[in-house]
């Protein structure tokens, strides 16, 4: 069988070397610089002919840069004769883009998609996509992992008898669902209406939440907008304690400012799709690791097994 080999781009070497520590294979050495006239340069630094290769890269800011790398690892691994190219990106930043809601705009999440399949890729492997159809923009074969599994597994280890699932939104609903059933708790949601890309208001909660424990459970927390709102709105129906969870934690501008300052939470959970340096790590905060999830679904890629059996539960 054809070897595994693992490449990665400079926007999350940690989380490369965990999945290669998982995988019990070396992260292969890659050059990344630029010219003197701000062009990238790419170059893997390892032997990948006829072998499987798997380029992790998550699209975290600065994103353009990090596209960019990504796109010419792929050209690199397919001019160096790799047998199969798989573009690992637990972070797909660009799936916020999935719709013309105003004119004369690009939808760039599947822009992005063609442009990686142009690139090289043979294979993608996402986590927790911000719209399931942006699954559909890619026209290689696409895995779709989630990480509610491995969230739910942190919050079983408590009384959950009085607790409720809360989703922000009715677009994230069907996740918080999920998770719900996982936890065997019953869901509740907020009905969600988007001002601008900083402002949100969210009207109302459809759900029993009065004197609840809350976990609320979003895909990702940006700038931390929707979560203070749902969280005001939670204050107004005597809720209890109160846990925020989201598998990807961008926490950018104010966000770590504003969650910081809501002194109710009682935790923060966030996986480790995108790196969350130390400034950014509140007291309550909780970072998971994605690392064993991503090296299995690896494997069973490179081996040609289920990937879906993983989250047959989920």
């Amino acid at each position: 069988m054809r070897e595994i080999t693992i490449f990665s781009g400079s926007a999350h070497v940690e989380l490369a070397r965990e999945i290669c520590h998982h995988l019990e294979v070396p992260l292969s050495p890659t050059t990344i610089r630029r010219f003197g006239n701000d062009c990238l340069h790419v170059q893997l630094n390892a032997n990948c002919r006829e072998s499987d290769v798997f380029l992790i890269q998550p699209l975290v800011p600065p994103v353009q840069d990090h596209l960019m790398e990504l796109l010419l690892m792929l050209d690199a691994a397919r001019g160096s004769s790799a047998a199969r190219t798989t573009a690992v990106i637990p972070y797909y930043a660009y799936a916020r883009s999935d719709k013309k809601d105003t004119s004369r705009i690009s939808i760039a999440g599947r822009l992005v998609a063609d442009l990686l399949a142009t690139a090289g890729a043979n294979r993608v492997l996402v986590m927790t996509l911000h719209a399931s159809q942006v699954h559909g923009f890619f026209s290689v074969p696409t895995d779709h992992l989630n990480a509610l599994n491995v969230l739910a597994q942190h919050f079983r280890n408590r009384d959950l008898s009085n607790t409720v699932v809360v989703s922000p939104d009715l677009g994230n609903a069907k996740a918080a669902s999920h998770f719900a059933r996982l936890l065997k708790v019953p869901v509740a949601a907020g009905s969600k209406r988007r001002v601008d890309d900083n402002k949100v208001i969210i009207d109302t909660i459809v759900g029993d939440v009065e004197g609840r424990d809350v976990i609320v459970i979003d895909d990702e927390i940006a700038n931390g907008g929707t979560i203070i709102e749902i969280l005001d709105r939670l204050r107004e129906r005597n809720v209890r304690r109160i846990s925020v969870a989201c598998t990807h934690g961008v926490f950018s501008g104010k966000a770590i400012e504003r969650l910081g300052s809501q002194e109710d939470i009682d935790e923060i959970v966030a996986t480790n799709t995108v790196p969350i340096p130390e400034e950014k790590r509140l007291p309550n905060m909780t970072v998971i690791s994605m690392a064993p999830l991503l090296s299995e679904t690896i494997r069973r890629i490179h081996n040609g097994e289920s990937v879906s059996s993983l989250f047959a539960d989920a």
